[in-house]
């Protein structure tokens, strides 16, 4: 078998999908995106298949290997992210070509069932707590939200005393037998983090995600002493190497993105190498449909799971297209807050091309947003 060639489609909200062929009539999808950079990463892919092109598609750890660290400049978001979707491709292949899902190929599933959490938002504390009461009545045992919106380098006691209002009107609404996860999304300096984490212990967060930028990686461990939350970290973090660098912090949760950090090979290894430091995975996926069906992939084949994120009502824009690019939805159907194991053969899903089509030839401009403090300075957003 050869690889023939590839064909990428620009989708809404803010996705890239990547179809991989070859000879034989077999392809593979895979999700190539840093959202807000479709254009600059797909024309990474397009540089890669110069290589690729003619390959044998069955050898993915050759293509990961050459692709990753071939050329003289390694790394960064642009060239992870573009390696991994075509790595998602190449693995869809393979399951494809035996008839079986991925987790096989990993060696097999050891768990039946990947638990999954919903998104909670809203601007007042009555919205926050209806919205977290719809992902409760969705059968949803963990909700995630983003306790505070832009926020000053050292914000004042009342600033400070809203996101703890916040938190507590989800935790009241959800209740003491569900999970509560916080997103901080790299917007608190280290100082703030140690001042405002041990507030919200009482609220018993499942995790705070990023309480300080990529950045400042380094001072996690600082963070890490001054609270009982467990820190989680890592959709920022595109390699072994970067995670090598914090797991030693302390963190309790690693989080790399699939469609980021090299795909399903250097995620899986990411995952083995936080299970040495008694690290829980819950990987990133606040993207469409291919990210998240090569995310449960690897979930269902990691002893060190946790949850999966997953983006429908993430409010990056509608999401709720996420499924109308599948033939059939069924293999992220929900029950009782877990999705279970799915059984088709490579990703498990069925891309639904034409529906891929149309959206791509309306394709889209997706930038995030940029956020200023009172002074007119730069804020994190």
């Amino acid at each position: 078998m050869k690889i023939t060639g590839y064909e990428l489609f620009l989708v809404e909200p803010r996705w890239l999908f990547l179809r991989v062929d070859t000879d034989e009539g077999i392809s593979g999808w895979g999700e190539p995106i840093v959202e807000g950079k479709a254009h600059t990463v797909a024309k990474a892919v397009e540089e890669m298949f110069d290589y690729l092109t003619g390959q044998d598609p069955a050898r993915i750890e050759e293509h990961w290997q050459l692709l990753a660290k071939g050329g003289f400049y390694r790394g960064g978001p642009v060239l992870s992210s573009a390696l991994a979707g075509i790595d998602q491709a190449l693995w869809d292949i393979a399951g494809r070509t035996h008839g079986v899902p991925v987790h096989q190929l990993l060696g097999g599933h050891v768990r039946d069932r990947v638990r999954i959490y919903g998104w909670v938002g809203g601007e007042t504390l009555q919205e926050l707590a209806d919205s977290a009461a719809e992902q409760v009545a969705k059968g949803m045992t963990a909700v995630k939200m983003n306790p505070c919106g832009q926020i000053e380098p050292l914000a004042t006691p009342a600033a400070i005393n809203a996101i703890v209002d916040r938190v507590a009107a989800v935790r009241e609404a959800i209740g003491p037998d569900r999970d509560l996860a916080l997103d901080f999304h790299g917007r608190f300096s280290g100082a703030m983090s140690r001042r405002v984490l041990p507030l919200l212990e009482p609220l018993l967060p499942m995790f705070a995600e990023e309480p300080v930028l990529p950045e400042f990686s380094r001072d996690l461990g600082e963070v890490v002493r001054a609270t009982s939350i467990p820190i989680a970290t890592g959709e920022r973090l595109f390699s072994r190497w970067d995670f090598r660098d914090v797991l030693p912090e302390g963190i309790a949760v690693a989080q790399p993105d699939i469609s980021h950090a090299g795909g399903i090979s250097e995620t899986r290894r990411i995952a083995a190498l936080a299970e040495t430091y008694d690290v829980l995975v819950a990987p990133h996926c606040p993207l469409g449909p291919i990210a998240l069906a090569a995310s449960l992939q690897l979930d269902f084949a990691a002893p060190n799971f946790l949850i999966q994120e997953q983006s429908l009502g993430i409010g990056y824009g509608d999401s709720s297209g996420l499924l109308g690019y599948l033939v059939d939805s069924v293999p992220f159907a929900v029950r009782d807050g877990y999705i279970d194991r799915p059984t088709g053969p490579g990703l498990g899903i069925t891309v639904d091309e034409a529906a891929v089509r149309e959206a791509a030839a309306r394709g889209h401009h997706w930038r995030n947003p940029v956020w200023r403090n009172a002074d007119g300075s730069l804020a994190p957003w």
